[in-house]
């Protein structure tokens, strides 16, 4: 099983401005430390050794997983994916610069919930458009589909649902009930968000990932932590959210619906978890904020493990792939 995360902002999308990219020129020109590179290999070959907040950034595109397994030949391009944030766009990019605009694909799409950013990139998803593609989008919201014709209607945009050309079928899916989908196991799970959200553990090939968006953790509910925990039971990869800091989430913006760093940590450790990628970034964080939270998240671990085994921690960013 791979992940590949092509969305992983929090709220809504952000992009880097231009002092920003300045400021990560001149800090990458700094470090170079007056050295000249031949090409543009050798100049790219420094960059790699430079810290990924100076030389990448974590990116911008609101939430969008892939989940890529190994399936039998014959079965055709068959997609799994979590939530359709901005980050679906360039999803849907991909797949018809592998497979061209006339090759016939499925998209299997697992909705946390229909809050706008976690649906907003739909509109943009080039395949909708195209006559034998095939999308099935699963959630347990009875108002899913309601959703996203809504954000098709006018006067937000200028294409009705009814006028998209792929076939777009909505199944509702039953909390802890598991489901076999396109060779992979999937459990929903309710989570404390507004209006509710739902996380899912997908199981395929022995391996097991966590989707897990949009949920708060009261700690001082010891059923919710200790079902969650289970949940999070020896999974692979766990994709966390963790969008405040932990003073947040217990002060001012308690009850906004998000987690932090810290209660991810704990959770995984009691999982016994194998590894733990950040996720749904706060988007007024800048990538030195963003790092500065995965380098206290690993050291919070490392001092808290005691008996738990090792977990490795990740903020996640556009573009990373994660083999399971």
């Amino acid at each position: 099983m791979l992940i590949r995360f092509w969305g992983t902002r929090g709220s809504l999308p952000v992009a880097l401005t231009a002092s920003k990219v300045l400021a990560k020129v001149a800090a990458a020109l700094l470090a170079a430390e007056g050295r000249r590179f031949a090409n543009l290999e050798e100049a790219s070959d420094f960059a790699r050794t430079l810290p990924f907040s100076v030389a990448q950034t974590w990116g911008g595109h609101s939430s969008c997983v892939e989940l890529e397994v190994t399936r039998p030949t014959g079965t055709g391009h068959e997609y799994l994916l979590c939530d359709l944030g901005s980050g679906i766009r360039p999803f849907g990019s991909s797949v018809l610069a592998r497979h061209g605009p006339g090759a016939a694909n499925t998209f299997h799409i697992f909705m946390s919930h229909v809050h706008w950013d976690h649906i907003m990139g739909f509109p943009l998803f080039a395949p909708a458009y195209i006559r034998g593609n095939r999308i099935i989008v699963y959630g347990c919201h009875t108002e899913l589909e309601a959703a996203f014709r809504r954000q098709h209607g006018a006067p937000s945009f200028p294409v009705s649902f009814d006028k998209l050309s792929a076939d777009i079928e909505f199944v509702t899916l039953t909390p802890a009930v598991t489901t076999e989908v396109a060779g992979v196991r999937v459990t929903p799970k309710v989570q404390l968000h507004s209006g509710d959200s739902y996380g899912y553990r997908f199981e395929h090939g022995g391996k097991s990932f966590v989707y897990s968006t949009d949920s708060e953790h009261k700690l001082q509910d010891r059923k919710q932590s200790a079902d969650f925990v289970e949940f999070f039971r020896n999974a692979d990869l766990v994709c966390f959210d963790a969008m405040y800091s932990f003073a947040e989430t217990i002060s001012v913006k308690e009850d906004w619906g998000h987690s932090s760093n810290v209660v991810g940590v704990e959770l995984c450790q009691q999982a016994h978890a194998k590894k733990l990628a950040l996720f749904h970034h706060e988007p007024i964080h800048d990538d030195a904020r963003i790092a500065a939270i995965e380098m206290e998240s690993r050291r919070f671990e490392e001092i808290t493990r005691a008996q738990h085994p090792k977990l490795e921690i990740v903020s996640a960013w556009d573009g990373l792939e994660i083999e399971l």
